[in-house]
């Protein structure tokens, strides 16, 4: 195919998404530069509550990031120094990163070579490493829900209570997704989300929200988000952080929540296109079991890093966008070498020269999906 015709796929379509549901997103918009209150304002309020009632949860705060929302769960439970904090070392940084910035220690888990979900066995032999050194106290585990698919909640669960510590759901890229008949939400004690924009539900710039069946957890995280702040704006009752999630924010999430359902229902069709056009080709995405996926990312693997990169230039020369998730696993970044014992991790290290995300958007057409596979075949042909 000529490249100089040929028009670009990009990996994320922001500006499709937004020509699609302009009018709702500029009434929305509106409302808040009528009304003026850009923090806190009403639409914060609307956008908890539809939240909760979307994925079933009781209770929904906002927050002004992912990483926000991480740290302020576990700043509720008081994790610090001398604590252990179980998370997979398959994941974005800012599961490891906020524990170390409370004190506490990340413990690295592998993850299970299909799904790349934390690996339970590891898991279980993690914990009892940690018990037999008898340096740190087992406090919580992070499960990450990987590229839009939900880690296994129920083993999860049972492996925590056994060594009776916290379970925080790290959702950033899988809110929408399900296990069994429920949606991610009330997995854990606690579930935290991302509205970074390249999300399934992104805003327009950073967010946040956290999820609890513990009306005790949710008025302590109100409180962490706004400085820690009591019944009144200067009642200081503990040390919190600015936290709060932008009104403007809210604002675009509503107007993307009206067609969050049919996005995912679109995710999953491309999902199933990239199956069927690269089957036998590449190891395509396993599915978790009983689960539907919010397909944040579709991942395939290759045999090794050469093949890779040969398949990634390839899409590059006909302009479709790709990108490594993860290209080097959390334990082998130089910024967790002092805090890891040094146990190695196979398979999250095999995986970052593997790897290789495709574009999966609600606004990808059948055509380009096609033409991606497409591409991807005649690159491993040739």
């Amino acid at each position: 195919m000529d490249t100089e015709t040929v028009s670009p796929i990009p990996f994320l379509d922001l500006k499709a998404q937004q020509s699609r549901i302009g009018p709702a997103l500029r009434a929305r918009l509106d409302a808040v530069l009528a009304h003026g209150q850009y923090i806190l304002g009403p639409e914060v309020a609307e956008l908890e509550e539809k939240l909760a009632a979307f994925c079933g949860a009781t209770h929904c705060v906002s927050v002004s990031s992912g990483t926000d929302a991480l740290q302020i769960a576990l700043m509720a439970e008081n994790i610090g120094r001398g604590d252990a904090v179980f998370l997979p070392a398959f994941t974005y940084t800012a599961t490891a990163e906020v524990p170390l910035l409370l004190g506490a220690t990340p413990v690295f888990v592998d993850v299970d070579p299909s799904t790349f979900q934390i690996d339970l066995n590891s898991l279980q032999a993690r914990i009892a490493d940690v018990k037999r050194a008898g340096k740190l106290v087992p406090r919580a585990v992070i499960g990450v829900d990987l590229f839009g698919q939900p880690a296994d909640w129920p083993a999860i669960r049972n492996i925590a209570a056994g060594a009776e510590m916290f379970t925080l759901d790290d959702c950033a890229q899988s809110f929408g997704a399900a296990l069994g008949n429920e949606r991610l939400g009330r997995a854990a004690d606690a579930t935290a989300t991302s509205f970074f924009p390249s999300k399934p539900l992104g805003a327009y710039g950073d967010g946040g929200a956290l999820f609890t069946e513990s009306a005790e957890r949710a008025a302590l995280y109100r409180s962490l988000r706004t400085h820690g702040e009591g019944t009144t704006r200067y009642e200081v009752l503990r040390t919190g952080m600015n936290g709060r999630l932008d009104t403007m924010q809210a604002a675009v999430l509503l107007a993307k929540l009206d067609v969050f359902e049919s996005e995912i229902l679109r995710r999953e069709a491309i999902a199933r296109i990239y199956d069927t056009e690269l089957a036998g080709l590449v190891e395509t995405p396993a599915r978790v079991p009983d689960s539907t996926s919010a397909w944040a990312v579709y991942s395939i693997l290759l045999p090794n890093q050469a093949v890779r990169d040969s398949v990634q230039a390839a899409l590059r020369d006909q302009k479709i966008a790709s990108a490594v998730y993860y290209p080097r696993a959390l334990h082998q970044q130089p910024a967790y070498a002092a805090s890891h014992d040094g146990t190695k991790m196979p398979v999250a290290e095999e995986l970052g020269a593997r790897i290789l995300a495709l574009p999966i958007h609600p606004d990808l057409t059948d055509a380009q999906a096609l033409r991606v596979a497409a591409t991807i075949r005649a690159a491993l042909a040739g």
